[in-house]
This record gives C-alpha cells, sequence and structure tokens, in this order.
C-alpha cells in the first residue's frame, strides 16, 4: 500500500524537514572548506563550548544519545555517593520511554516520587525514606501536556534533594522550551542543578545526539563512561552541524512558538472541540484532549491525512477513559503554517469522521 503524502503537519518532528536533502542544506550553512572534522575548532567542540556558554556551565560534553548521556550523568553521582538509588516521576523518560536502562546496564534504581498525573513537590522528596544518589527533573513534563513547577517551587525541590546529600539533575532535553515560560536566562535555570541534559534533535530539531553540562570534574568522569559505553566516536560533526543550525534558526523563535500554542488551545477551548492540557499552554507543548476512543482518532487521522494530506499527530494516546484520548502538539515551524482558526475546522473534520458509524 502507498504511503500518503504529508504536505503539511502540526506535529514537531515530521518529516517534512528532515527529510536529507533539506537537513544538507542547512548544515552547509554552518560549514566553510576549511571546517575540521575534529579537534578544538570541529563541530563538536564548537558545540560544546556552545553550549556550555548559554547554561553558564563549565563545560559540556557530547553525546550520541540522550539515553546515553542521562544513565551516564546518574552513574557518576551514584558513584561519587556510594548510593544506587535515584528518584524521578513516574512519568519520567528514563522510566517510559528507555526500558529502564539504568538498572540493566548501571545496576541503579528508581523510585517512583509522586503522583503519576501530577507534578511532583517538595513533600513527596521529603517522603523518600532512603538517601538518594539524585533527584530528576523533567522540564516540562513532556508526559503531562508540558507541565512545570513554578520558579520557587524547583527552588525549593532542589534545596530538598540537597539536603538529604542528593545531586540535582535536569532532564532538559525542552530546556529551551521551558524558558518561555520561566522567562529566565538559560544559565540561571541550569545554574540551579548539579548536572544538566540538552537534546539536539527536539527543540532545535537536529539530527540526533545530547549534551551533558556540569562542571569539569563531573564531565571528566562523564566522559569516561562515554567511552566504556561506546558514545566516544569520531567524526560526529554532522550531528554537531545540524544542532548549530538549529540554535541559530530556532532558539529566538521560543517565544514565538509559545504565543502561538496559546493562541491555537485558547481558539479549540472557545469552540470547545477539544480540551486542552495545560490551559493555557505553559511552553509551545500542550496536550488536545478527545472525546473519541484512541483506534477511532487514529482511523479518522489516517483519513484525513490521505485525503488532505494534513497530519494531526505522530501518536495517539490512550486514556483511563477507553471512550476519550490525547495527542501532543508542540508548536515549532510546522505548526506556525496553521492559524488557531484552521487548527479548530482540523478537530471538527477529525472528530466527524471519528465518530461516525
Amino acid at each position: 500500500m502507498e504511503e500518503p503524502i504529508i504536505r503539511r503537519s502540526l506535529a514537531l518532528h515530521a518529516p517534512l524537514r528532515r527529510t536529507p536533502y533539506v537537513m544538507l542544506r542547512r548544515m552547509l550553512e554552518q560549514v566553510t572548506p576549511e571546517t575540521p572534522p575534529d579537534g578544538p575548532e570541529g563541530p563538536v567542540a564548537r558545540l560544546e563550548r556552545r553550549l556550555a556558554g548559554l547554561l553558564g556551565t563549565d563545560a559540556a560534553l557530547f553525546f550520541p544519545s540522550g539515553t546515553m548521556a542521562q544513565q551516564t550523568a546518574l552513574r557518576v553521582h551514584a558513584e561519587r555517593r556510594g548510593r544506587r538509588g535515584f528518584a524521578a516521576h513516574p512519568h519520567s523518560h528514563l522510566d517510559v520511554w528507555e526500558q529502564q536502562g539504568y538498572n540493566a546496564v548501571h545496576g541503579l534504581w528508581r523510585h517512583r516520587l509522586g503522583d503519576p498525573h501530577e507534578l511532583l513537590t517538595a513533600a513527596d522528596l521529603r517522603a523518600v525514606g532512603e538517601p538518594l544518589a539524585a533527584v530528576v527533573w523533567e522540564l516540562p513534563q513532556r508526559d503531562l501536556g508540558g507541565l512545570l513547577p513554578t520558579w520557587d517551587e524547583l527552588n525549593e525541590q532542589v534545596a530538598v534533594a540537597r539536603e538529604s546529600g542528593a545531586a540535582a539533575h535536569l532532564d532538559g532535553a525542552r530546556i529551551f522550551e521551558a524558558q518561555t515560560y520561566y522567562r529566565r536566562p538559560l544559565d540561571e535555570i541550569a545554574g540551579l542543578f548539579d548536572s544538566v541534559y540538552v537534546s539536539l534533535y527536539k527543540s532545535i530539531q537536529g539530527v540526533r545526539g545530547a549534551v551533558l553540562a556540569g562542571d569539569e570534574a563531573f564531565l571528566a568522569e562523564a566522559g569516561v563512561w562515554r567511552q566504556r559505553l561506546g558514545g566516544g566516536i569520531r567524526d560526529a560533526w554532522p550531528l554537531a552541524i545540524a544542532a548549530e543550525a538549529g540554535l541559530d534558526d530556532l532558539l529566538e523563535r521560543m517565544p514565538a512558538f509559545r504565543d502561538h500554542a496559546v493562541a491555537i488551545a485558547a481558539a479549540v477551548t472557545a469552540d470547545g472541540v477539544a480540551t486542552v492540557v495545560p490551559d493555557p499552554p505553559l511552553t509551545p507543548l500542550f496536550h488536545l484532549h478527545l472525546a473519541a476512543p484512541r483506534a477511532a482518532v487514529e482511523r479518522a487521522g489516517a483519513e484525513l491525512l490521505a485525503e488532505r494530506g494534513v497530519q494531526l499527530y505522530l501518536r495517539v494516546r490512550s486514556a483511563s477513559d477507553p471512550s476519550r484520548c490525547a495527542f501532543e502538539i508542540t508548536v515549532g515551524e510546522n505548526a506556525m503554517g496553521f492559524e488557531p482558526a484552521e487548527v479548530v475546522e482540523l478537530l471538527h473534520d477529525l472528530m466527524k469522521r471519528a465518530t461516525s458509524a
């Protein structure tokens, strides 16, 4: 069966702007004929220095994946403290999407911290009965629709963790989006934490890869584990160049992406075709909740794509109520091409198809 052609998409990581041709054209703008592949003036080292400067850390270290970067951070914190447990929200990416690699590879274990449907609290941290190696914060909390604690709440939580001797680690895959809520310099946000992971392909639309930032002693230890895990690769320059293109093109547009997310959410809420979580969005990321079963919405979305060439989502999420479902919208370059009223019209089309016999 022939694959439908995606002409437009609300989804951040739709293939429209991620084909090899498009990505390579963007990357070529970042280099000259004299750009070396490696070394202190190569793209990877240049990117590491740039992100360390943005985050206000001593240094930053490139990793080929965020999974490896975060496992490395937790392993170093655990080795330093002689503790094997860490705490994270039940919807932590480390657990939901990475098949518990922290345990299978490193022998660490996780405390499920707080209610699965709410942000963690300082009280949740105080209730942990075991000394921890680290506490992980994901900002924003993707599986909760992009929720974040307030700045004061975050500071209190980090202080509670440090009182017990635990390190504070930031899953900052989307730290650039989180900044649109906190409206503070990146180095002030990152400065709360002992280590910070940043994705090179989520917000800034690179190819793949990640950076782990912290002080020089921490990153020296992290570099050993990166090598042990097979991440000390040469010729990683394509990943670094793509990330630099994203930093140049997209970083300053994050506030506009958030404003557009708020406008789309307001139009949807005013119409009533769906509900929005959170309402209003705190960042460019939010969830749309629909009064239809997941399978019906998946079928309707496939029909809409085949007939109109419009993709509304990458994945539909089930709900505890089987008559409902949800999907994520992260506003980036793709979603900026949709006016709020058009999103509402598309949702009506989707729901008509999903609820028809």
